[in-house]
């Protein structure tokens, strides 16, 4: 099947109209034209013009690098298979398995075939029935995030919002309510910052398509993309080594959507999925996205400069930006340094999945807290993911990790926010995996493992294991060290009352832990001169 240039379609449909109506569902929105045309004016007036020399005197506002944890949320109609992971939509459609789990037997054996129960069928099943966002922003503030942001838009094409680019949306279809404006209330009624992401750049090739599929039909196309000649290709799944550069239509239509949440949400921050660029080796003068990320940011920026309020940050991954021009984020991986300027690791509670599915692979509290220390100490925040039901509420587990997460806050918290790092950001044998999805070949850490932050003179040293001996060394702290050549004064553990015992010696600073634990797991030394 191949797309005619003007395909127009007779639609009849509950999930369209109730009247019979010639529309051209392939052709470009009829606001889109106006509305680029708009942006293009607000981007050019300064202060920041849609040039990378200009975006790149950008500075990341000082709440962003104190807040130093925040919360991600996937939810949407994919929480409604609720199998294998939230790339459901786009593995219901290809034959064959990911990550052991194949997606396109599954649906046929319990949904029938996708001609005539495509991902469009599982919207009307997402009632999101028992969804309060005051309770969410209630848990979020609890677990001692100090931001959050939840998916605007994920690869599906269906907005989590009232969006005025297409009918597929969340106040028309499924929920019927506008789940962005009413989570952007409630998080900022908690002192929260808001934030959203979007991963529609995708949208572009998501859906792999075959004449035997309800996503071959044109007049689904403002759901699925249109049914471009290349997504009918045997490869067409394999977008790692195969990604066509979008196209004019899509990429101003992406502009006009991107553009909307910032009006309408006011977002402080705004997170985009790699779409945005093809690969992690093509770099930002080569992206053939790049015109449209430069008015995006200059939009963004502009609107959130002079405003009273702090500029809007952008977060990107792999090359799309320039390192200064917007702030870097790794996907489930981290540093293994020290890395200036300030970035950002996102990951999820679950190593299965980011949206919610069933039998969930949970991390522990204990694994996820290190991570936010060994963040921390190289100068990064953590954003984390918990994957809602498709009824609204949020899994106890996810519930009872965040808690956990709070819980170990409240006694530690101020090796954590308000810090930066060190002049060295720790010591310990175990490494960590720093390319793309790669925290699965992460090792836990040991007693061996220090991490370090800095406030004004205080020194915070967190040790990742609580000893077997009871006591520990840290070597980037003995006599001459180069890092710390004052006395040290005292030593205190948070959260404990005890008196703490140190000697320093030319092998380190060797430290008698108290004999009980004031926390669960990650024990911080507080050090002044």
């Amino acid at each position: 099947m191949t797309l005619s240039a003007a395909a127009t379609v007779f639609v009849t449909s509950s999930l369209s109209a109730q009247s019979t109506t010639a529309v051209d569902r392939t052709a470009p929105h009829p606001k889109v034209a106006a509305a680029v045309e708009r942006i293009e004016t607000a981007a050019q007036a300064g202060p920041f013009q849609p040039e990378w020399s200009s975006l790149e005197k950008y500075e990341i506002p000082q709440w962003y690098k104190d807040a130093k944890f925040g919360i991600f949320i996937h939810w949407g109609a994919y929480s409604v298979p609720a199998f294998g992971s939230e790339w459901y939509p786009r593995q219901m459609y290809i034959n064959k398995g990911r990550r052991g789990d194949n997606f396109f037997e599954h649906h046929i054996k319990t949904y029938g075939p996708q001609k005539t129960f495509g991902y469009k069928d599982f919207i009307p099943m997402f009632k999101a029935e028992k969804f309060d966002a005051a309770e969410w922003a209630k848990l979020f503030k609890e677990t001692g995030a100090k931001y959050v942001v939840p998916v605007a838009e994920h690869h599906d094409g269906f907005p989590m919002y009232e969006c005025d680019y297409t009918r597929w949306d969340a106040t028309e279809m499924g929920p019927k309510r506008d789940v962005i404006e009413e989570l952007s209330e409630a998080i900022r009624a908690e002192g929260l910052k808001f934030g959203v992401s979007s991963h529609r750049a995708f949208n572009w090739m998501f859906y792999v398509r075959n004449e035997n599929f309800d996503n071959a039909d044109p007049q689904y196309a403002d759901l699925y993309g249109r049914p471009m000649p290349f997504l009918f290709k045997e490869n067409a799944w394999d977008y790692q080594h195969f990604f066509p550069p979008q196209d004019q239509q899509f990429k101003d239509d992406w502009l006009a959507r991107s553009c909307e949440l910032i009006d309408k949400y006011q977002p402080d921050l705004f997170w985009f999925d790699f779409g945005i660029t093809p690969s992690r080796h093509v770099n930002y003068n080569e992206n053939k996205f790049s015109d449209h990320l430069k008015k995006f940011a200059a939009y963004y920026y502009n609107k959130t400069s002079g405003s009273g309020s702090d500029i809007g940050i952008i977060n990107y991954k792999w090359q799309a930006f320039p390192e200064s021009a917007a702030v870097l984020d790794k996907e489930r991986s981290k540093m293994d340094k020290i890395r200036t300027p300030f970035w950002q690791t996102d990951t999820a509670v679950s190593s299965s999945s980011w949206g919610y599915t069933e039998n969930q692979k949970y991390k522990t509290p204990d694994r996820l807290v290190d991570d936010l220390v060994d963040i921390v100490s190289k100068n990064g925040c953590l954003l984390l993911n918990v994957g809602p039901r498709s009824d609204g509420t949020i899994p106890q587990e996810d519930q009872d990790i965040l808690r956990a997460i709070g819980g170990w806050l409240k006694v530690n918290g101020e090796s954590i926010y308000d810090t930066t790092y060190w002049k060295v950001f720790g010591e310990g044998p175990t490494t960590v995996s720093t390319g793309h999805v790669s925290e699965s070949k992460d090792k836990p850490f040991t007693s061996d493992e220090v991490r370090f932050s800095q406030k004004g003179d205080v020194v915070y040293a967190t040790i990742l294991a609580w000893p077997e001996s009871g006591e520990v060394t840290i070597r980037a702290l003995g006599k001459g060290s180069e890092y710390w050549s004052d006395e040290i004064g005292s030593v205190e553990m948070l959260g404990s009352d005890e008196t703490i015992r140190f000697e320093r010696t030319d092998a380190g600073l060797n430290v008698k832990m108290p004999s009980e634990k004031p926390c669960d797991f990650a024990y911080v030394l507080k050090l002044t001169k």
